[in-house]
């Protein structure tokens, strides 16, 4: 199965240099888009609802300290992932690449996947829940046109 870090990789070669923080996001799209329109998992790695939107902790710890990151910069083989999944992510960055990263950070706060598994939280609290497969799975599902 592809890693998240093939992902990333492949993100920052087709749309450049970004925040650490709008690769998260985008990764996170990634996945959720692939659970619908592919039916599997993109990448095997776990997504969690920290303060500030989804993170992938096994990204993090590969951009940890850095606030940009340019293509080359993540240690990943965006070759290795198959063409439904160069696909999803390719539509994922047509609709969500464009956006800055304070809203992509804001639009997950405003769904149920972030939302729901954040219950009790304080807004900026520190949490590590996971955000399931089907949680994304069904939440997505239901935006499908």
């Amino acid at each position: 199965m592809t890693h998240v870090t093939d992902v990333a990789a492949f993100i920052l070669r087709n749309r450049g240099p970004m925040t650490a923080m709008k690769l998260q996001k985008l990764v996170y799209y990634a996945q959720a888009w692939s659970l619908v329109w592919d039916e599997r998992p993109l990448f095997a790695e776990t997504i969690e609802a920290w303060a500030n939107g989804p993170v992938c902790p096994d990204l993090y710890q590969a951009h940890r300290g850095k606030f940009m990151l340019s293509p080359g910069e993540i240690d990943g083989d965006p070759d290795t992932i198959d063409a439904d999944g160069r696909e999803t992510i390719e539509a994922v960055l047509e609709f969500y690449g464009n956006k800055e990263p304070q809203w992509l950070s804001d639009l997950t706060h405003m769904e149920s996947p972030w939302r729901d598994v954040r219950a009790g939280l304080a807004p900026g609290e520190r949490g590590n829940r996971e955000i399931t497969y089907a949680a994304m799975a069904e939440y997505y599902e239901g935006l499908k046109a």
